[in-house]
């Protein structure tokens, strides 16, 4: 049976997820699909404002991020998540919080160097001199997935066509219809 299911967006800083993500947002919000936009970088600005870059912090950002995911869909919103989720572990974490058959990982693909170039915030750049420490795919580790649903290739595939292929996606695997 298709039905609405909880979306999280990860990969690497600049690979395209929140971007992404409000693409997605406005389409549910145009066909009035109950939903909302989790952030990671908003949430760590509130929720997770006491939590730290160390693996374990980590862990408990993206647990907190699906236990309120969890609370969404049991209120029948649609909760979209942007958050880096850089260890596989904590991807396996989410998918056990929200039932495997009831969550889209959508791994946004996109290799270091071109983030690096796209540097929206000017991190990566701050990261090599030392200024920002545990910074993903820098100072701290990011995992490749062998779990995503789909994965959006951001380098070879522009803004357009990434959209173009994810709603395709999602019009298979949710109850949207585009």
């Amino acid at each position: 049976m298709i039905k609405n299911k909880m979306i999280w967006f990860f990969g690497l800083s600049g690979a395209g997820k929140t971007t992404l993500a409000k693409e997605v947002l406005q389409e549910y919000k145009e066909r009035n699909i109950p939903t909302i936009l989790l952030d990671g970088d908003v949430l760590r600005n509130g929720i997770n404002k006491n939590l730290g870059f160390s693996k374990d912090d980590r862990s408990e950002n993206v647990r907190r991020i699906a236990e309120i995911c969890k609370l969404m869909l049991q209120a029948n919103v649609v909760p979209i998540v942007a958050a880096i989720t850089p260890y596989e572990s904590d991807r396996t974490a989410v998918e056990n919080i929200i039932g495997k058959n009831n969550i889209l990982l959508v791994h946004v693909k996109c290799p270091i160097n071109i983030c690096e170039e796209r540097d929206p915030k000017g991190l990566y750049a701050l990261a090599r001199k030392g200024k920002i420490k545990n910074f993903t795919g820098i100072s701290d580790a990011y995992e490749e997935t062998k779990m995503a649903s789909i994965t959006i290739d951001t380098e070879k595939n522009n803004i357009n066509n990434s959209i173009s292929k994810l709603l395709n996606f999602l019009s298979t695997t949710t109850l949207i219809n585009i």
